[in-house]
């Protein structure tokens, strides 16, 4: 007889084990608790041309029996089984607490992994986010209302620059004046309000804005 393949993996070995030992070894559902000292029953039942050590035969079986589905199998009031399914006795507590507390140690570290990973990939993102080139956000142009500003007439600048006062009418007869008229007062290169108070010879009196009174010669007045 030629040799078989050799069984390369755990899972491998499992597979071979449920055609093999359908009674016994189950692929899918919940799995049946084993015989105490089924390890070396295979020993003895598996042919030499399967090329399977003792090795890996141990590793197969360290797999099985402590996946999820062995795990919920192991259960108050379960049977054990042989390789052909017949019952070896029923389970004790001990084993069955045990069995308990494997399943919630598996379950809390695949729990605590999960997490990780949602971390992880959430930190990953705010990175990611962070590196992105910020788009500049475009300005809203401002609504001008130009229908009242282009109707409005503008009003002219004012000149700064003061231009030079009007030349007033010099004064060449007194004889004209009269008491209360208003006349101007020559000072320098302007000329100053003031209203006529006296006429006489010597001059004309007059009184100034800020209330002094002071005569004036006649070419020094202005109409």
């Amino acid at each position: 007889m030629e040799n078989q393949p050799k069984l390369s993996s755990s899972k491998e070995v499992i597979a071979y084990l449920s055609q093999q030992f359908p009674s016994c070894f189950i692929a899918e559902g919940e799995a049946k608790p084993l015989k105490i000292g089924i390890f070396q029953d295979l020993v003895e039942r598996i042919p030499a041309e399967m090329n399977l050590s003792k090795t890996q035969l141990r590793s197969a079986l360290r797999v099985y029996t402590s996946s999820w589905r062995y795990l919920y199998g192991i259960k108050a009031g379960a049977t054990r089984v042989d390789l052909d399914g017949n019952a070896c006795g029923t389970l004790e507590e001990q084993h069955v607490e045990h069995a308990r507390q494997q399943l919630e140690e598996a379950k809390a570290r695949v729990a605590a992994h999960r997490a990780k990973q949602r971390s992880e990939a959430k930190a990953d993102d705010a990175g990611k986010a962070e590196r992105r080139p910020r788009k500049p956000t475009a300005r809203k142009p401002v609504a001008q209302n130009t229908s009242a500003t282009e109707n409005k007439p503008r009003k002219p600048k004012k000149d700064s620059r003061q231009s030079p006062p009007a030349e007033g009418k010099p004064v060449t007869d007194i004889s004209v004046l009269k008491v209360g008229q208003p006349i101007r007062v020559k000072a320098g290169m302007s000329a100053v309000d003031a209203t006529v108070l006296e006429i006489s010879k010597e001059g004309v009196r007059v009184q100034l804005a800020s209330g002094l009174a002071m005569i004036v010669r006649p070419e020094h007045l202005q109409f």
